[in-house]
């Protein structure tokens, strides 16, 4: 049980900072809805268990592979993350439209490629096994309780912050809608180019 709470405690730390994917969320949100948050969000929170399980179980042959070519796997969410800039300056509000399985489905890959392009996700999640304590996890159980309380902690994180959300826009009501797109579109390119930057610096 005290590796499920760890869990949590390190899944919210790692939910909490706004990246590509908490934009994404937003944009989400505000556009279609609570469930379009939950959706992005929960593709995240799978990739982040990824991440946490290669930790956890010590599997170092993924990680060693992963950090070894964590360069061209960047430029490739870079450029994914650029693509989706783009195409939101140009995307029109779909308030009111109805969900379909495959619009959700996108919804979830697109934040999980977001989120599986950032290996050096592993090492954070090293640092805060090591700064909680969680040296070495003695028993399947146990790492299965660990990445569970981070996928719990992690998707705490996006359906609050979906709420929210949801909450701000039901007291301003629609006024800005149609300007949602776009400027969350610019958003992700600024987002785009923050990782380009650190990659060729």
């Amino acid at each position: 049980m005290e590796n499920l709470l760890k869990g949590i405690l390190i899944g919210l730390m790692f939910g909490v900072p706004i990246g590509a994917v908490g934009a994404m969320t937003v944009q989400r949100t505000l556009d279609r809805g609570f469930g379009a948050g939950l959706l992005t969000g929960l593709g995240s929170s799978v990739a982040d268990c990824l991440y946490a399980c290669v930790g956890v179980f010590g599997l170092t042959f993924i990680s060693d592979f992963l950090l070894k070519y964590q360069t061209i796997i960047n430029i490739i969410g870079g450029v994914f993350v650029l693509i989706m800039g783009i195409s939101g300056l140009f995307k029109k509000s779909a308030e009111g439209a109805q969900q379909e399985s495959a619009e959700g489905a996108k919804m979830f890959l697109s934040s999980f490629v977001v989120g599986i392009t950032n290996p050096a996700a592993i090492l954070t999640f090293l640092f805060a096994f090591t700064y909680f304590g969680i040296a070495e996890i003695s028993g399947a159980l146990n790492g299965i309780l660990l990445v569970l309380g981070v996928f719990i902690g992690t998707y705490i994180w996006w359906s609050a912050l979906s709420g929210a959300v949801c909450f701000i826009k039901s007291k301003t009501g629609n006024r800005g809608l149609p300007y949602i797109n776009k400027i969350f579109g610019v958003i992700l390119i600024l987002f785009a180019a923050v990782i380009f930057v650190k990659i060729f610096l």
